[in-house]
């Protein structure tokens, strides 16, 4: 079945993502990065190429799941294992809780 051209689009599913220690969780839509969700909520995340090689961003996934758009997102099999994620590329999955930054 196709859509009418004059249908609007779907919205996008939106999560709640909790950066730790932030006790209020933010709107993170399935379609945007955690990065630019958390900067639309007036938060700032260190970031540098935002395109998941500069590892800048690197934060501990601790509940949660996201994925990625790209096929390299900047990360080693081991810190997959240990839950760390790369925000300027990965989309929300479900609600999440990332780490503070160290």
């Amino acid at each position: 079945m196709s859509r009418n051209a004059h249908e609007p689009s779907p919205a996008p599913l939106i999560h709640q993502l909790w950066l730790q220690p932030q006790a209020q969780p933010i709107a993170a839509p399935a379609n945007q990065s955690l990065l630019l969700s958390a900067q639309a909520a007036g938060i700032e995340l260190l970031s540098s190429c935002r395109n998941g090689t500069c590892r800048a961003c690197l934060r501990r996934l601790t509940s949660g799941r996201v994925s990625y758009r790209i096929d390299w997102p900047g990360l080693s099999a081991q810190e997959k294992e240990e839950g760390y994620i790369l925000p300027c590329v990965a989309h929300p999955d479900s609600d999440l809780v990332l780490e503070a930054q160290d």
